[in-house]
């Protein structure tokens, strides 16, 4: 078992800036890459951004690229997203996830086994 929380939602203005984190605690964290999931009010939950487990390798789904990026510290069983230039669309709920894998980060949801609970992310316009 793995177990993810989030932390660092918050109301910001556009243009300005939050980071997340996501701590776990558990199984061996360096066995997992690790994503950044959002759901939106009324849609689905889509893929944000994901780390290979020695963040030898990230992607990003192209709405936010150049502005979000996605770090983790091995060491203290971390994975961040600083999120930069918010819009109002990414209002939503980030939820962190952890899949078993030694390869690149995927981007379906059916990938990855342990989720945390979600932190609320407002952008006012």
């Amino acid at each position: 078992q793995v177990q993810l929380v989030e932390s660092g939602g918050g109301l910001v203005q556009a243009g300005g800036s939050l980071r997340l984190s996501c701590a776990a605690s558990g199984r061996t964290f360096t066995r997992y890459a690790m994503a950044w999931f959002r759901q939106a009010p009324g849609k689905e939950r889509e893929f944000v951004a994901g780390i290979r487990w020695n963040a030898a390798s990230t992607s990003y789904t192209d709405s936010v690229k150049d502005r979000f990026t996605i770090s983790r510290d091995n060491a203290k069983n971390t994975v961040y997203l600083q999120m930069n230039s918010l819009k109002p669309e990414d209002t939503a709920v980030y939820y962190c996830a952890a899949d078993p894998t030694l390869g690149q980060p995927r981007n379906s949801e059916r990938e990855y086994d342990y989720w945390g609970q979600g932190t609320q992310v407002t952008v006012s316009s």
